[in-house]
């Protein structure tokens, strides 16, 4: 990510260099967006690059009209009834 960062920073230099009447010059019009784009096709690959590729992607959940994988029925935890809640310790008015 630092180097696409730092193409994107010679990107805008480049075209702040240009000696031509409003930028208008070779390293304004041409070779200033070229690092540009390079550089912004950089940080999007980095975003989307995984650094571990052999870290494990995560399944979601099936979607609710899809029958889920048949498991073995596991124990549920008892309930235990809750109390009502506490009333407050300040004074409504």
């Amino acid at each position: 990510m630092w180097v696409g960062l730092a193409v994107l920073a010679m990107g805008f230099i480049t075209m702040m260099l240009d000696s031509a009447q409003y930028g208008e010059g070779f390293l304004g019009i041409t070779l200033g967006p070229i690092l540009l784009v390079i550089g912004f096709i950089i940080e999007f690959a980095a975003i989307l690059v995984r650094s571990n590729p052999s870290e494990e992607v995560p399944v979601p959940p099936a979607h609710p009209g899809v029958a889920a994988p048949v498991t073995a029925p596991t124990a549920a935890a008892p309930v235990v009834p809750t109390a009502a809640p506490a009333k407050p310790a300040y004074k409504r008015l």
